[in-house]
């Protein structure tokens, strides 16, 4: 079956190998035999193959596509389980919503197989449809909030494959009805896998948020976690040290139960910032097994307003809302043009007289209109210009 394969389909199916005169024969590469064909490619077709190979790669990729209505996507993760991602994830929902409370703030939850936000939340039923058929958040504590807890018993293992997951991960993004969101937290699961990798290429997300614990094995995937997303270009904005440290509530003793300021090593070799401590005390945990997170339980305990601090970060580094983007580039492109225009007018208006310009075969079908005024319209056109935006990023 081999023989029968054309050399192009051969060099495919075997991932570009170099090729070399040989009559076919097989010759070692690693411990292995790879298939060699009978003539040497050009520089051309090698290039043409690379190209060719770069398109069938890419084309069963998704093409990003913002939430409507949602203007800024933050992403909270961690490489490993078990060191306070959704505990983090809801109380920085709440610490945006209380530092600023003209802000709408959405939660989702995508950890399918372990979701935790419904019982952190205080939240159980399922969620009702939209007239389009779009699923409706349920709201607590001033946050709509989405989970696969929503559609699944309490106790029901999700035994899914891949394929499902990706499925499951579609619909949590695109049929659910969030309304008019600032803020959207995204609750995703440990590890580096398909629905990091589904969500950074079906959304554009304004910013990643690693959660780590100052142990040494917790940092080794840590490191993972923000490399990857540094692969698939989402910006991470900074990392979070959770359980950094514990206090006896009866001696008041500080114990670094998991190592001290191992996360800051790790910000340090990875040229990124620290956006706050969280300590390891039994308010956050007693708060998040009540479904009352902290931060609306216990606003004015020192736990709380450490969340706060981190939502305040989170804000000061995220970038511009797209929208916001977008005018920001137009308008400086305006200014450019309005002060060349404005160099040409100057100029046009302080000679005497109506001198043609280059423009004198427009300004004889037009009328008789100068130079000069021709420049003056030509500014009034691009002053009065609307805004032109890509489209789906004019939300």
């Amino acid at each position: 079956m081999l023989r029968a394969m054309g050399c192009w389909q051969r060099l495919l199916l075997f991932g570009g190998v170099t090729l070399r005169g040989g009559g076919g024969a097989g010759v070692p590469l690693g411990g292995s035999r790879v298939l060699v064909c009978g003539r040497q490619l050009s520089g051309a077709d090698s290039e043409a193959l690379k190209q060719r190979r770069a398109q069938i790669m890419s084309r069963g990729l998704p093409k990003q596509k913002p939430i409507e209505g949602v203007k800024q996507v933050i992403v909270v993760a961690s490489g490993k389980g078990g060191v306070g991602k959704s505990t983090t994830a809801v109380n920085l929902a709440l610490g945006l919503a209380a530092n600023d409370s003209s802000k709408a703030v959405g939660l989702l939850d995508v950890d399918v197989y372990g979701p935790s936000i419904p019982k952190m939340m205080n939240l159980k039923g399922n969620p009702e449809l939209s007239q389009n058929n779009l699923m409706r958040p349920l709201l607590n504590y001033g946050i709509a909030c989405m989970s696969m807890g929503f559609l699944i018993e309490e106790t029901a293992p999700v035994v899914w494959r891949g394929l499902m997951v990706m499925s499951a991960i579609e619909k949590l993004l695109r049929q659910v009805d969030w309304g008019p969101l600032d803020y959207l937290v995204v609750d995703t699961p440990p590890g580096t896998g398909d629905v990091q990798l589904s969500i950074s290429q079906n959304i554009p997300i304004s910013g990643a948020v690693i959660v780590s614990t100052p142990q040494d094995i917790a940092l080794v995937d840590a490191h993972k976690g923000a490399e990857m997303f540094r692969k698939v270009h989402v910006p991470v904005l900074g990392l979070i040290q959770n359980m950094s440290v514990f206090q006896c509530p009866k001696c008041k003793h500080r114990t670094h139960i998991f190592g001290a300021d191992g996360a800051r090593r790790l910000a340090q070799t990875l040229d990124l910032d620290i956006l706050g401590d969280i300590p390891l005390h039994l308010n956050i945990r007693e708060t998040s097994d009540t479904g009352q997170p902290i931060v609306f339980s216990q606003p004015e305990s020192d736990e709380a307003k450490a969340y706060l601090r981190i939502a305040a970060e989170v804000v000061r580094r995220l970038p511009p809302p797209l929208k916001w983007r977008a005018i920001q580039i137009h308008c400086k492109l305006q200014q450019e043009h309005v002060i060349k225009l404005s160099l040409v007018m100057k100029e046009c208006l302080s000679r005497k007289g109506d001198v043609p310009g280059p423009r004198d075969q427009t300004s004889k079908i037009r009328g008789s209109r100068s130079y000069a005024d021709e420049t003056k319209y030509g500014l009034l056109r691009i002053l009065i210009k609307p805004l032109i935006f890509t489209e789906g990023y004019s939300h």
